[in-house]
C-alpha cells in the first residue's frame, strides 16, 4: 500500500468513526439510565449533562464532515431539504425543551406528552429532520459518511422504540 492510500484509508476511518462517536453515546444512557443519573451525582441535571456531551460530539461530526466536503453553491432542493430538516429540529426542541430532546422521560423526569405538530404528524421528527438535513449534505460530502450517519440515526429510531420503561431511573427530586 502506497504512502498516499494508506492516509485515504487513515483519514476514511477518522471520519467514519467521528461521524458515529455519538450513537455509543446514545445507546449506553437510553439503555443505563439510572447508571448515568447516579454518574452526574446530586445537583447535576443529567439531560443538561448529556446535552452538554452531545453539542461535543456534534462539532465532531460536524468536523469530520468538513474535512471531506467539497464545499459548492447547493442546488435549491438541498437548500430546501435542509431548511425543511432544521425546521423539523427546531420545532421539536422547541415543544419539548432539552429535557425532552435529551432523555430527560429516561432518566426519571415527568415530561408531558406532545401532540402538537410535528408530533402526530410524523413519526421520530426530530430524526427525520436530521436525516432531511443529512440528506442535503449529498451536494457536498461523499455518500458514504452521509450513510453512515443515517445508519446511526435509524439504530437509534430502532433502539427508542423497544423502550421498556421498567428500565427507566427512579424519579427525580
Amino acid at each position: 500500500m502506497g504512502a498516499a492510500t494508506a492516509v485515504a484509508v487513515a483519514v476514511a476511518v477518522a471520519v467514519s468513526v467521528g461521524v458515529v462517536l455519538p450513537f455509543p453515546f446514545y445507546y449506553l444512557l437510553w439503555n443505563h439510565p439510572q447508571a448515568w443519573v447516579d454518574l452526574c451525582g446530586k445537583g447535576v441535571d443529567p439531560s443538561h449533562r448529556m446535552a452538554q456531551i452531545s453539542h461535543a460530539l456534534k462539532a465532531i461530526q460536524f468536523v469530520s464532515l468538513l474535512s471531506v466536503a467539497r464545499i459548492s453553491r447547493p442546488p435549491w432542493y438541498c437548500v430546501v431539504l435542509f431548511l425543511l430538516g432544521q425546521l423539523l429540529n427546531f420545532k421539536v426542541y422547541q415543544l419539548l425543551g432539552e429535557a425532552g430532546t435529551y432523555y430527560g422521560v429516561r432518566f426519571g423526569k415527568n415530561i408531558p406528552w406532545v401532540t402538537e405538530f410535528p408530533f402526530g404528524y410524523i413519526k421520530d421528527p426530530q430524526y427525520v429532520g436530521s436525516i432531511l438535513s443529512l440528506l442535503a449534505c449529498l451536494c457536498w460530502v461523499p455518500f458514504q459518511y452521509i450513510f453512515l450517519w443515517i445508519l446511526g440515526y435509524v439504530f437509534m429510531i430502532w433502539v427508542e422504540s423497544t423502550e421498556d420503561p421498567t428500565t427507566r431511573a427512579k424519579p427525580l427530586n
